[in-house]
């Protein structure tokens, strides 16, 4: 195994089905200990992409890499690496640990020593003995992903784990994925839930419409879109006209009671001094940075032609 090699590299990925275009071009690399969301709407490409990762479909172009090797060359690139695409698949009228027990003997090796601490991971031990069939869905993700765990993953990639489940689901599933990174294991998550990956990922892929728009750590893209601002003062007029004056203040916008305006951290300093000195005093002056449904949507959402922002061009939305 190539332990200096990412978990995962994928360069000029593309998947074409006749004229249907599904992926479109993506470019991303997974570090060690991330846990890495790839974002985009429904029909974004995300699960095809996926299928691709793990060498299910092949690629129309381009090349995938995990630890260093590709999944379309050799069956060796898949070890270490577990996940599921959609729902995981299992026999009804067998119980979880007879379901894990059939994937323990495919896997074999040690696999089927790990049945019990993958059951007390996902927290199904106390249901282990009981018919597949009359789990819930939430209870079929958990024992996907103790499936996953028998191969002792260093990587493991989940598509959409959390779609379906009800709110204490959701929860359940979120702490769980922030205990498998616990373990040390990487993550890749595709997921259409803003909250979730923020909550989740320190790293992002966005895809709209098979393509990369943007790709990085969660806090450089928002230090890209900037920091917007909320200002009060005793004289509004008089600080709107200083704050279009200072170099640096963008996208100045007047409300009922209150400025708002995209600046870097120095500049504030600066506008704060000339606010004062022009006798305009600052009443509030408060932080408000972009969420990332906000940096999504300006990301995925095409202007009235269909054309995306471009990432650097990212400002404070009103």
């Amino acid at each position: 195994m190539q332990n200096d090699a990412a978990p995962v590299e994928v360069r000029g990925l593309v998947k074409r089905y006749g004229d249907l275009v599904a992926v479109a071009g993506v470019d991303l690399t997974v570090e060690p200990g991330d846990v890495y969301g790839y974002l985009g709407p429904n029909g974004a490409g995300k699960t095809t992409s996926l299928r691709m990762m793990l060498g299910l479909i092949r690629p129309t172009a381009g090349q995938v890499r995990l630890f260093g090797r590709d999944p379309q060359v050799t069956v060796h690139a898949l070890e270490g690496v577990a996940g599921f695409v959609e729902a995981p698949r299992f026999y009804p009228y067998l119980s979880g640990l007879e379901n894990l027990r059939m994937m323990a003997a495919f896997d074999g090796a040690d696999a089927a020593e790990r049945i019990g601490p993958s059951l007390e991971i996902v927290d199904l031990a106390d249901r282990a003995k009981d018919r597949v069939g009359g789990y819930s869905h939430g209870m079929r993700q958990r024992l996907g992903i103790a499936g996953a765990l028998l191969r002792n993953p260093r990587l493991m990639l989940l598509d959409e784990p959390t779609t379906g489940l009800d709110p204490g689901g959701m929860r359940d599933m979120r702490l769980l994925v922030r205990r498998l990174a616990g373990e040390g294991i990487t993550v890749v998550l595709s997921s259409h839930l803003l909250s979730e990956v923020e909550e989740l990922c320190n790293r992002v892929a966005i895809v709209r419409s098979g393509s990369m728009v943007y790709e990085g750590h969660l806090s450089e893209l928002r230090r890209t879109a900037g920091s917007g601002y909320r200002l009060r003062t005793t004289d509004d007029s008089l600080a709107e006209r200083v704050c279009r004056a200072q170099a640096g203040v963008t996208n100045v916008r007047a409300g009922d009671s209150e400025l708002r305006f995209t600046a870097d951290e120095p500049v504030v300093a600066q506008l704060s001094v000339a606010l004062v000195e022009s006798g305009a005093a600052i009443l509030a002056l408060a932080p408000e940075h972009a969420t990332l449904e906000e940096l999504f949507f300006r990301l995925t959402e095409g202007d009235e032609n269909g054309d995306r922002a471009p990432t650097a061009a990212l400002e404070r939305a009103s």
